[in-house]
């Protein structure tokens, strides 16, 4: 076994060559979780300022209309879609169904979460957002 240090475990870590699909589901599956609890706990500050008043609920409004903030949004769709999606395969999987078709259950539900992720991102562009 080589005597590697921490630096080059945590490099070997996040690089992405040689990684299988399962391995990328479930970094997926991670980093979506982190940023939705991440989006909840804004979303609750948020909610607490808008109790101020309708000036706050006015300033609140005129900033959701900033091209980062509707960015966001988009990360935030694309994170409940992928992580909500991927959590159907690892139940279907726990439940001993489509086991012997992960690798292509995670590729199809992640199309049709691109699917979902455009339709949300022409409605949020064209839609009037």
């Amino acid at each position: 076994m080589k005597n590697e240090s921490n630096s080059e475990n945590l490099i070997r870590w996040f690089d992405p060559r040689s990684r299988k699909v399962g391995t990328w589901a479930f970094i997926l599956n991670r980093i979506t979780a982190l940023g939705l609890t991440l989006y909840l706990f804004m979303h609750l500050i948020v909610l607490g300022n808008l109790a101020r008043g309708p000036e706050a609920y006015d300033s609140f409004i005129a900033f959701a209309k900033n091209p980062v903030f509707i960015f966001g949004e988009m990360l935030v769709i694309a994170a409940g879609l992928i992580h909500g999606l991927n959590g159907i395969r690892i139940a279907l999987n726990s439940f001993g169904v489509g086991v012997r078709y992960q690798k292509q259950l995670f590729l199809g539900l992640m199309l049709v979460a691109v699917a979902g992720i455009a339709v949300f991102a022409r409605s949020m562009v064209f839609g009037g957002h």
